[in-house]
């Protein structure tokens, strides 16, 4: 494939547990052909890279969980198991639709150490100089910091630093930031815009939904590495069709935070 010189802006995609399952407990093929068709759109006009969770809710289809606890060693077994699954999902996706990918297995000291900051940096660069999108997960088996608090929302934040990205979005279940729970709250309202982080620890109550490991508090952290960034970071539900191109057009419900 022929190296491409061309600058586009950065786009990082993070899709969650949530979103790849479509309310289920399995991972959907057609969201992540909703996910392809997307892209075909919108390659031209960014530079995209995703990361995605999903390897352990793949696992699950496969094994008996009825053996395995809910430790983390049990986890990272399970992710062990669900990630090369989950790219061979992608990879036979994608490859219909003319999108060839790469794997990107990552732990957070490849952003703490410059050498590894560096290397990370030019091997996603190179990936996508040669057409190729790069899927980007922790690397479960020897890193737990996602499994325990957040299904790569604060990985997802710090490839968009990375990488330089003008955008991240964060495909969740919920359509955005609310004043207050709206699983709890019927008269809970969205906020569509952010520019300031200070008040946002108010509006955050969680609900664990059994599936990812995300909730309203590691998405506001990984909204502060942006801010610090300069990246756009969109929160949306990742259950809407075409939820991506959506976003970019203004057309779906979601909280746009700002960096000022």
């Amino acid at each position: 494939m022929v190296k491409s010189d061309k600058h586009r802006p950065g786009l990082v995609i993070k899709i969650g547990t949530s979103t790849l399952t479509a309310g289920t407990d399995r991972i959907s093929r057609g969201k992540i052909e909703d996910i392809a068709r997307q892209i075909v759109e919108l390659r031209d006009d960014y530079d995209i890279t995703i990361v995605s969770s999903g390897a352990i809710a793949l696992a699950k289809q496969y094994v008996n969980i009825n053996r395995w606890g809910n430790m983390v060693d049990s986890k990272q077994a399970l992710s062990a198991i669900g990630q090369p699954k989950l790219m061979q999902v992608f990879n036979e996706v994608f490859g219909d639709f003319g999108l060839p990918v790469a794997q990107c297995l990552m732990t957070y000291k490849d952003f703490e150490n410059p050498e590894s900051r560096a290397n990370t940096k030019n091997t996603i660069n190179e990936l996508i100089a040669h057409g190729y999108f790069p899927i980007i997960n922790e690397n479960d088996t020897t890193a737990v910091e996602e499994l325990v608090l957040g299904d790569n929302d604060k990985l997802s934040a710090l490839v968009a630093a990375l990488v330089g990205a003008e955008k991240l979005i964060i495909a969740s279940d919920i359509d955005g930031l609310f004043n207050k729970n709206p699983k709890k709250y019927s008269d809970a309202e969205l906020i569509p815009e952010i520019t300031e982080l200070d008040s946002l620890s108010n509006y955050i109550e969680e609900i664990d939904n059994g599936l990812g490991t995300g909730g309203m508090t590691t998405k506001v952290a990984a909204v502060r590495i942006c801010f610090e960034a300069g990246v756009t970071t969109y929160l949306v539900n990742g259950a809407n069709q075409f939820f991506i191109r959506k976003t970019l057009e203004g057309n779906i419900p979601f909280t746009k935070f700002i960096p000022t």
